[in-house]
């Protein structure tokens, strides 16, 4: 298991910018792929990104495709989420999880979770 902690949320501009980032711990790091996944109210959990293991390959969900981008630096043990263009509809609760393999979406293939910071967008 990791250990994950998200940091970065709070209130943007609609068309402004924010940096999440998020910390781990525990078993290495560099073992798991990454991804971001969001929770708005009453709706369910929403596939934002995901990176493989060494950062050389990333994938994006529809909503966010050219406007977010996941990094990851594994000499600190953090993965990044930088989300420009925003919008109100990008307001929610971002997740970061871990997964074994590279290339899923579905949050049930991802074993551990951060517990989520805030993001809200204002028009």
């Amino acid at each position: 298991q990791v250990q994950l902690v998200e940091s970065g949320g709070g209130l943007a501009q609609a068309g402004g910018s924010r940096r999440l980032s998020c910390a781990a711990s525990g078993r290495s790091f560099s073992s798991y792929a990454m991804g971001w996944f969001r929770q708005a109210p009453g709706k369910e959990r929403e596939f934002v990104a995901t990176i493989n293991r060494s950062g050389g390959s990333t994938y994006y969900g529809d909503s966010v495709k050219g406007r977010f981008t996941i990094s990851r630096d594994n000499a600190k043990n953090t993965v990044y989420l930088q989300m420009n263009s925003l919008k109100p509809e990008d307001t929610a609760v971002y997740y970061c999880a871990a997964s074994a393999r590279y290339g899923y979406t579905r949050p049930a293939d991802f074993g551990s979770w951060g517990q989520g910071t805030q993001v809200t967008v204002s028009s």
